[in-house]
Formats: C-alpha cells, sequence, structure tokens
C-alpha cells in the first residue's frame, strides 16, 4: 500500500539522496536553474539576437546611460533611494560579469555591464558635485547690510539696471557666499566693477523655488552655481576700496558692447552688441519677444551657430592662404595648422563672450570637429556628438536638466541623423542636371532639414517655456544664412576695420541685415497661429518623447522606426494634456482660474510682468489676466471671493481669502462648509472645513504651488517633483505653530 504522500505533487520529484545536499538546497539550484534557463532561452537569448541583427555604436548608447543616471538621481527623492540604484546598478554590472559569464550572450552581457556602469558613473557624477558645490540659500526675505568684493558685473540697459555678483558674508553662513544683487542705474557708479569692494544695503530673497508644477527650478540653478540669495540693492552704493584689478575679460566684453553700439544705434545695435560679446542685455523687450514667437531666439545667444561660423570660418581662411603658398604648404601640415588657428579662434570668442556654459559646450563641439578636421576622419558625426556630450556632463551634470544642453545636442543629433538616413543619402548622392536643379535640391533640403529640427526642438521647447513658435523652420532658412554669412561677417570686418577708421560702410551693411532679421522676425511673430502655448505637462510625457527621438536617431536601418511610437504617443499625450482649473503659488497669495475665455482670472493683479507671465504660460494661455474682484462669476468682500465654477457638468465653489484681517470663527466655519476648496495665504482654524481641500499657509508649506484638475480631482504639486534635495527647503517641524 502506497504511502498518501506517493499520490501527492510530491511525487513528480525524486527523492533527495541522503548522501546529497539538503533537499531545501536541492529545491533552490532548480528553481535558479530553471529561472536561468528562461532568461537564457528567451529574454536574454532574444536580445542577443536583436542585437547581432542590429548594429549600432555602443559608446552613444553608454552616453545615454551616464545621462540617465544623473536624470534619476534629480527624479528621486531620498538619500536611500540614490543608494538603492547605485547598488542596483553595480549588482547588475557584477551579474553581467558573473552570472552571465557561462551564457553564450556576448552584446546582452556587455550591454548591461557597460549600461550599468556608466548609469551609476552618471549619478554618483551628479551626486558628487551637489554635495561639493551646492549652496542652500538664505532661510527667508531679509534686509541686510552686505559688504562685499564685486565677482562680475552685467549691464542690462532694456531693464534700467546693472546685475552685480558679490561675494559677501552673511549671518547664516561662517564663509562668504555668492549673492546676486540688481543695482538700478540711477544709483549706479562706474567704479563699482570687477574687483572692488563695495557696501550697500539690500533686500535679498533665497533663491525661489518653482512657482507652480512645471516651472522653472529656479533654486536648483542657484544650488549647483553656488548662490545662497537674490536681491536688489536698497539705497546708494559705497565703494570701500576700488578695484586693483587691472584689464579683464569681463571689462574687455564691456568695453566692446559699448563700442558696437557707439557704431550701430538703436535694436541693430543691441542684437550686433549680442552677436558680438554674448550681451543681450540691452535687447529690447519687443524684439526680443518677436525672435522668441518666431523661432528665432537662438540667434540672440552665442551657441554652437555662432561658434562653429567664427570657427569654420577661420579654418577655412587659414587652409585657402597657407595653401595658397608652396614654400608654406610643402612644410606644414595645412589642415593641423588651420585647425589649430581655429581652435585659438574659437577659445578667444568663448572666453569673450562670458564664457558660460553654453557656449563652453560650443566650443567643445567645435573643437572636437577640428580634432576630427586635423586627423581625417568625419567630422559631423554622432560619436562626435556623444564625446562632446560626455565631456560637458563630467564638468556639468546638471546641465542635462536645462533646455539649452537639451536643444543644442537634439538639434545637432536631429541634423547628423537626418542626413545619414538612406533616403537622404540618396536624394543627395542622385544625379543632378545643371545649377538650377542643384539648386533647387539645397533648398529643398535646406527646408527639411529645418522642419525636422523644429519638429525635434518643439516638444522640448514647449516643455520647458510651454509656448513655441510654430513658422520657425521657415524664418530659420531665411535667418540662418542671414546671420551666418551676412551679419557676423560684416560685424567682424567692421570691427576690424575700425582698427583703421574706415568701419563705418561695414557698419552700415551689418546695421541693415539686422533691421532684415528683425522684420522677419516681427512678421513671422505677428502671423495668426505663429504662436502654441502648452500647459504644464507630465515630465514622464517628456522623457517617453526624448526616448524615442533617441531610439530613432542612435539606431540604423528600419528599426529605428520603431521609436517613432513612443515620440508619438508622448506628443499626443502633450496635445491631450487638459489645462487646470485652478492655480495656486506657494504663498497662496496669487490665484488663477481658467476656463472663462481668453483671459485668466486672477486675484490679484501682481507688480511686474514676471507674475503675469509665469502664470499665462503654466496656464497654456495667450490672453490678459482679468481681476478677479471685476469677474461676473465671483464675489468678493474686502476679506474673501466666492467663485462658482461649471466643469463637466458639475458645480464648484470656491472660497479664497483676500485679506490677513481678523474673521469670526464661526462665520469662517460655516462659509468653509458650503465650499469645495478654500484657499488662503494665512493658517486656517480646524473648525474650517471644506469638502474638498484646504489649502492654508500650513497645506501650501508643504505642497507648495498646486494645479487643480476639478473634472478629475487631479492635483499637482511643486513639493511631489523635489525630494530631499538640497535646493528645496521643506518646513521644519512646528515651523509654522
Amino acid at each position: 500500500m502506497a504511502s498518501p504522500a506517493a499520490d501527492g505533487p510530491a511525487a513528480d520529484f525524486p527523492a533527495a539522496d541522503p548522501g546529497t545536499a539538503p533537499a531545501g538546497r536541492a529545491r533552490h539550484w532548480a528553481i535558479r536553474a530553471r529561472l536561468s534557463s528562461v532568461l537564457d532561452g528567451h529574454l536574454l537569448a532574444g536580445g542577443e539576437r536583436f542585437l547581432d541583427a542590429h548594429p549600432f555604436e555602443r559608446g552613444l548608447w553608454l552616453v545615454v546611460a551616464f545621462a540617465a543616471g544623473i536624470v534619476a538621481w534629480v527624479a528621486l527623492p531620498t538619500q536611500t533611494d540614490w543608494i538603492a540604484l547605485l547598488l542596483a546598478a553595480l549588482a547588475t554590472a557584477l551579474m553581467a560579469l558573473a552570472w552571465l559569464n557561462e551564457a553564450r550572450i556576448p552584446h546582452v552581457r556587455l550591454a548591461l555591464f557597460g549600461l550599468s556602469i556608466m548609469f551609476a558613473a552618471g549619478t554618483a557624477t551628479v551626486w558628487i558635485k551637489s554635495t561639493l558645490v551646492g549652496q542652500p540659500g538664505i532661510a527667508g526675505p531679509s534686509v541686510v547690510m552686505l559688504d562685499g568684493r564685486v565677482l562680475e558685473r552685467r549691464e542690462e540697459p532694456a531693464k534700467g539696471r546693472a546685475r552685480l555678483l558679490l561675494l559677501a558674508r552673511l549671518p547664516e553662513f561662517a564663509d562668504p557666499v555668492r549673492v546676486r544683487v540688481n543695482l538700478r542705474q540711477i544709483k549706479d557708479a562706474p567704479a563699482i566693477v570687477e574687483g572692488a569692494q563695495i557696501r550697500l544695503r539690500a533686500r535679498l530673497m533665497p533663491p525661489a523655488a518653482p512657482m507652480l508644477p512645471g516651472a522653472y527650478d529656479f533654486a536648483r540653478t542657484a544650488w549647483f552655481d553656488g548662490l545662497a540669495a537674490t536681491g536688489t540693492a536698497l539705497g546708494n552704493v559705497t565703494v570701500v576700496r576700488p578695484s586693483a584689478q587691472g584689464a579683464t575679460l569681463r571689462g574687455l566684453q564691456r568695453g566692446l558692447e559699448d563700442h558696437v553700439r557707439a557704431q550701430l544705434g538703436g535694436s541693430p545695435g543691441t542684437i550686433a552688441a549680442a552677436l558680438a560679446s554674448g550681451d543681450r542685455g540691452a535687447i529690447a523687450e519687443a524684439d526680443e519677444d518677436a525672435m522668441r514667437d518666431a523661432g528665432l531666439t537662438h540667434l540672440l545667444s552665442i551657441s554652437g551657430l555662432h561658434v562653429s561660423a567664427l570657427v569654420g570660418a577661420v579654418y577655412v581662411l587659414v587652409a585657402r592662404l597657407l595653401a595658397a603658398i608652396p614654400w608654406i604648404a610643402l612644410r606644414v601640415r595645412v589642415p593641423i595648422a588651420a585647425a589649430l588657428m581655429g581652435a585659438l579662434a574659437g577659445i578667444a570668442y568663448t572666453l569673450l563672450t562670458g564664457a558660460e556654459v553654453p557656449t563652453i559646450r560650443s566650443c567643445i563641439g567645435a573643437l572636437l570637429v577640428l580634432v576630427a578636421l586635423a586627423l581625417g576622419r568625419d567630422p559631423l558625426s554622432l560619436r562626435m556628438v556623444a564625446v562632446g556630450a560626455l565631456v560637458v556632463m563630467l564638468f556639468w551634470p546638471e546641465a542635462v536638466l536645462g533646455p539649452s544642453f537639451q536643444m543644442s545636442f537634439a538639434a545637432v543629433i536631429a541634423i547628423i541623423a537626418f542626413h545619414s538616413a538612406a533616403p537622404v543619402r540618396g536624394f543627395l548622392t542622385a544625379e543632378h542636371h545643371g545649377p538650377l536643379v542643384k539648386l533647387a535640391r539645397n533648398l529643398i533640403l535646406l527646408l527639411a532639414t529645418g522642419l525636422v529640427i523644429e519638429l525635434a526642438l518643439m516638444p522640448i521647447g514647449l516643455f520647458h517655456f510651454h509656448r513655441a513658435g510654430i513658422y520657425g523652420s521657415l524664418a530659420n532658412v531665411i535667418a540662418i544664412p542671414l546671420t551666418t554669412f551676412v551679419t557676423m561677417p560684416l560685424i567682424g570686418l567692421a570691427l576690424l576695420l575700425d582698427s583703421l577708421g574706415f568701419g563705418a560702410p561695414a557698419w552700415w551693411l551689418a546695421g541693415k541685415s539686422l533691421e532684415l532679421l528683425l522684420a522677419l522676425a516681427h512678421f513671422v511673430a505677428a502671423r495668426p497661429g505663429a504662436v502654441t502655448m502648452l500647459p504644464a505637462v507630465a515630465p514622464w510625457t517628456f522623457m517617453l518623447f526624448i526616448a524615442g527621438m533617441l531610439w530613432l536617431a542612435l539606431w540604423t536601418g528600419k528599426v529605428r522606426l520603431w521609436g517613432a511610437l513612443p515620440a508619438s504617443f508622448s506628443v499626443a499625450a502633450m496635445i491631450l494634456t487638459s489645462t487646470p482649473d485652478v492655480l495656486i503659488t506657494g504663498d497662496g497669495h496669487h490665484v488663477g482660474i481658467t476656463g472663462e475665455g481668453d483671459d485668466l482670472i486672477v486675484l490679484r493683479m501682481g507688480r511686474g510682468d514676471y507674475m503675469r507671465d509665469n502664470l499665462l504660460e503654466l496656464a497654456g494661455m495667450e490672453g490678459d489676466l482679468r481681476p478677479m474682484a471685476e469677474w461676473s462669476g465671483a464675489r468678493c468682500s474686502e476679506d474673501f471671493c466666492v467663485v462658482r465654477l461649471y466643469r463637466h457638468g458639475k458645480r464648484f465653489k470656491l472660497l479664497i481669502s483676500r485679506s490677513r484681517a481678523y474673521v469670526d470663527d464661526m462665520a469662517l466655519a460655516a462659509a468653509c462648509e458650503r465650499a469645495d476648496i478654500v484657499v488662503a495665504d494665512r493658517r486656517l482654524p480646524f473648525s474650517c472645513r471644506p469638502k474638498m481641500l484646504k489649502a492654508d499657509r500650513v497645506f501650501l508649506s508643504k505642497t507648495s504651488g498646486l494645479s487643480i484638475n476639478l473634472a478629475t480631482g487631479k492635483i499637482r504639486t511643486v513639493a511631489e517633483t523635489q525630494g530631499r534635495h538640497g535646493w528645496y527647503r521643506w518646513p521644519e517641524s512646528g515651523q509654522l505653530d
């Protein structure tokens, strides 16, 4: 008679031999063997076949993994998450070396090891830099006497001020810290320059966190720049000790700006100064807005276009000149000599224009191209772009999160990937019949390239700035050649002729070319539908777009088309992003109501354009602001506004505080009970219990800015995107009691 155990499921397994390992250990090894078989036979083997069938550049994806590590560190909230991320990446790399050592999957093994190591390296790089250079901001607004040394001075004539970067002592910090102060022109003095020791009374603010979800995070930028506070000078500035510095690059830059504006007046002069020295402070707001809406803002900042134009011009001129002299051409390697002169010109231009991170990045890219030319390699390859991106990320890992890095590299990658596609190569190598056909082909290719760049950059611009110019690709077809081949050479020629006293004709021609550029910008910006607006979108949609575009660009063959699926899906998700119904700033002082026509209904109008522009952009609206007290949908007293909204067949009632005057607790409790949402820039008593949300000072201190979608009940907060990084200040326990 068989035992009951022999008839059960255990009968399917052989009995363990007493002389072998215990049954538990045998079972463990059996599970491990089956898991290894599944991975090796299905997932890993399938991945191996895919990688073996589709050639790819390993180095490109390694750089992408490095960038992904940086983004992951910023996205994850706590130090525990960062440590777990590093351990997981390193464990994956060790698994690729050890556990997969016997598997016949060399491509997968190398991919897992390389991507994991580079991912961990990116995470460690940004974490280390944040720890070494991160500067906490001051606790709150304050008025203090500052004694400091001027590190940098930037002119902003269009705003009637100068911007000073000081190294000063503050009571909160043991060591001197960097402080940025705006100084009005009427309080300015010629002696306030780099190196001067000054004393002034200033109102300082901590670097601001995002006003609303999706807004610009100045606090993060200030953290990596070592900036503890920003503010405005009050009263006069005393120069304690004049600057002992001699000629400086910044002084030379200011002298160049003044010279250019003296030779060329009006708006053309301000743009010429920006092209020559990198200073955009004198450009009129109307001109800058027109350039932005026409998709031509990139022409105003010293970027890859300007550095490449200068370096390329110097390279070609030197190469032609040396090749024309047989004695030199026979004794000197012309490409190397031309590359050296082009590199010196690029470095000098970078230093002269302020050596900002975007300019340095462009200079690095231009230098890599020159190295490739000198070595006889292809200068326009994705491998060169990847090397340039890696160099930038090693020194400025935080740049990955900014629009400048993303847009500049996206544009270059789009150009190279587009021109390396088989249909485009076939179009370029096809036979042509005469100069007219060749000219038409070049124009078609230029327009198509501009369209590809615009398609690649528009979602990036919409994500960061919430607006984008629709006709940018068409405008750039004229603007880029005009700037590169006419305006910049004329400015350079005019500066050269000024040393001989004959620069006036060149300045006149340069002014006319800039007038044409401005006329183009204003014309395009004024066209109906020239600008599209988009409210703040979820970060995952943007990351999905970037992933899809990288897949499109970095693979070859038909497999690259798979990237169009996530990219298209993310663009559709962006387009379908619903506008939030209610916007509330982190201090509760400003409230915006959307969906009531073209204008944004606001609780307070605010002072200046900063609040206005941010509220409209984050709401994805092109209209203007309308005071809530003048809107028919609200009933306002001196202390509160009662707002009634109708969304998707539902009625919502909002109670919004307008003052901090005392209100009877019983009356306030009754009003709160009838409201769905209560908003206040002060602390409300416990008895105030609305149906949906009480966004008072205590609640907002934990969430910061809010955006609310009434139909779905979705609430997005600034705090949910910040985590426990050093640049975001969370309220301490009992701070608001």
